[in-house]
C-alpha cells in the first residue's frame, strides 16, 4: 500500500483505533501488538495496552511472542484492517467457542484464499506446537493451520 494501513481512516476513525474500540465491545483486555507502540498511543483508547513485538518477523512470530502473556483459553487476534468487522460479529462467534471441539487449535473465517488467520480465536495451548513450527523456520500462517484442525466461523464483517 505504500502506507500504514492502521493509520488509514475510514469514515473519520483510524483503522487501528477502530478495531480497538469493536474489540472492547467484547473484551475488557484488549492489546495491540506491535513493535512501534508511540507511533499509535495518541489513537489507541486509553483503556487498551501495547504488547511489544519484537524483531519484527511477520504476524506468525509477534503473535507467539505475546501469546505467553495471554491468561484465557481462548485469544481473539484481530488484524487493523478489518473495517467491516463489527462488535455484534464477534459476540456471535463467541457463542460457536462453547461447541469446538477439544482438538481444535483456532476457530477462524474462510474465504476463497484460505483461512483468514487475523480474524479469529486460537486456543492458548496452542504455543508449545506454535513455537516448535517457528523454530524449524515456518513463518506461515496458512502453513501452520494446515497441520492442524481448524473450526470454521461464518465470514459476517470480514471482509476488507
Amino acid at each position: 500500500m505504500g502506507r500504514d494501513k492502521a493509520l488509514i481512516p475510514i469514515n473519520g476513525v483510524v483503522m487501528l483505533e477502530r478495531i480497538c474500540l469493536v474489540a472492547t465491545e467484547c473484551s475488557n483486555s484488549v492489546q495491540v501488538v506491535t513493535p512501534w507502540p508511540e507511533r499509535y498511543q495518541h489513537i489507541v483508547p486509553h483503556h487498551c495496552g501495547f504488547l511489544p513485538e519484537l524483531g519484527g518477523e511477520g504476524p506468525l512470530v509477534a503473535f507467539a511472542q505475546s501469546l505467553p502473556l495471554v491468561e484465557t483459553e481462548w485469544v481473539l487476534l484481530l488484524a487493523c484492517d478489518l473495517p467491516l468487522l463489527l462488535g455484534k460479529d464477534i459476540r456471535e462467534w463467541i457463542g460457536y467457542l462453547e461447541v469446538v471441539k477439544e482438538e481444535v487449535v483456532a476457530v477462524l473465517p474462510k474465504s476463497e484464499k484460505g483461512w483468514e488467520p487475523l480474524c479469529g480465536f486460537y486456543r492458548r495451548r496452542c504455543l508449545p506446537n506454535l513455537t516448535d513450527f517457528i523454530a524449524q523456520g515456518g513463518r506461515s500462517f496458512q502453513s501452520w493451520l494446515k497441520l492442524h484442525p481448524v473450526g470454521e466461523l461464518p465470514t459476517l464483517g470480514v471482509r476488507r
